[in-house]
């Protein structure tokens, strides 16, 4: 604070005088916070004073008013009181002079708060990117659509990246579905690069025949590469749309937030401004055997669980890329390098914070 203020609803004394209790002082005047006062305590004298009200001249302590009988004109004080006690000091908090927020810091509720207190109402900060998403491919349908023609499936992709996009810190921009057309494909990638900062498009870079948009990509800008060794995620694509950062997920649903994770998310904190980029890995054990692809990076979807032996990881769900129910079910990836291939139960695995799970029931926090 820019002056020393009461911690407390109590009496502002000089703590000679409450050295021995009990005893009874004088009280002076009756301080609120927001007011200046006006007497300055001497020897038998009290201040009533609010939280937050400026320290009287002379006062060196609060004795809180639950140790008093709360009078008004005077006032029993039935607990001593040391020098300093209750008082905040001028510059507690943040000392003039002090760096409060170091650049590349995401703000938060509590980083909007120390800006505030310091008057700083203004801070220069890096505007929200625009990330286009585009769905790519004639078998999709909107997810409303109640009665499913045969071969069509519900777009899931972009309505999950539209809310992972806006969960890292970005505006989503949503450009809906586009089909196996290259001329359609081409319009509707165009106009995304020229709206937004970044890209980012699910299905059509595999190796199928209408899997078009790698080949789109290559004529508005360029491939700067392509195919991953990970899984899953393998089909990637990532280059530029006439300057404008593009990245090609996979089609299947999993393989897109793997992908999402690794790649996209880490560009939008870039954007941000933010100094870390990527989630949090904690050291976790695997709670049962998990074999894996070792020539590839594999990102095992799991649920955890912090018990006495620490951290600790069971895959959530069958692990196939389209299997979206063990994503949702999951809070981390146990990540498996490349040539490790086979983990066994109890071994301890990277875990890839995604989310962190509420772990305590009512009934326990109340316990």
């Amino acid at each position: 604070p820019p002056f020393p203020n009461s911690a407390m609803d109590g009496y502002a004394v000089r703590a000679a005088d409450v050295s021995d209790v009990p005893v009874v002082l004088n009280v002076l005047e009756d301080l609120p916070a927001g007011t200046v006062p006006r007497e300055s305590v001497g020897p038998g004298t009290a201040v009533k004073i609010m939280t937050g009200a400026p320290m009287p001249d002379g006062a060196d302590a609060i004795v809180p008013v639950e140790a008093t009988d709360a009078g008004s004109t005077t006032v029993e004080i039935r607990e001593r009181a040391d020098a300093g006690d209750h008082i905040r000091l001028a510059g507690g908090d943040v000392v003039a002079g002090t760096v409060v927020l170091e650049p590349g810091i995401r703000l938060t509720a509590a980083h909007l708060g120390v800006l505030a207190s310091v008057g700083a109402a203004w801070p220069h900060v890096h505007r929200r990117p625009l990330v286009g998403i585009l769905s790519t491919g004639d078998e999709l349908v909107p997810p409303e659509t109640m009665n499913l023609e045969r071969g069509k499936i519900r777009d899931s992709n972009r309505i999950s990246l539209r809310h992972v996009v806006e969960e890292a810190g970005a505006v989503a921009v949503d450009f809906g579905i586009a089909p196996d057309d290259p001329v359609v494909l081409r319009r509707a990638l165009g106009h995304a690069a020229q709206e937004c900062d970044l890209v980012v498009t699910s299905g059509g870079v595999s190796m199928g025949e209408y899997d078009l948009v790698k080949q789109v990509l290559g004529e508005l800008g360029g491939v700067d590469f392509w195919k991953v060794a990970m899984q899953p995620g393998k089909p990637f694509a990532f280059g530029d749309l006439d300057g404008t950062p593009f990245f090609g997920l996979p089609g299947n649903p999993v393989s897109v937030m793997v992908s999402f994770e690794q790649f996209v998310r880490p560009s939008i904190m870039k954007l941000l401004g933010s100094a870390a980029l990527f989630r949090p890995r904690i050291a976790g054990t695997m709670t049962q055997d998990v074999v894996t692809n070792p020539a590839k990076t594999v990102f095992v979807r799991v649920a955890t669980s912090n018990g006495s032996n620490g951290w600790e990881a069971t895959p959530s769900g069958a692990q196939g890329s389209n299997v979206l129910s063990a994503l949702a079910a999951a809070d981390a990836f146990a990540v498996v390098d490349v040539g490790r291939g086979v983990v066994e139960a109890g071994e301890t695995v990277p875990l890839e914070m995604i989310r962190w799970p509420e772990s305590r029931t009512a009934e326990e926090a109340l316990a």
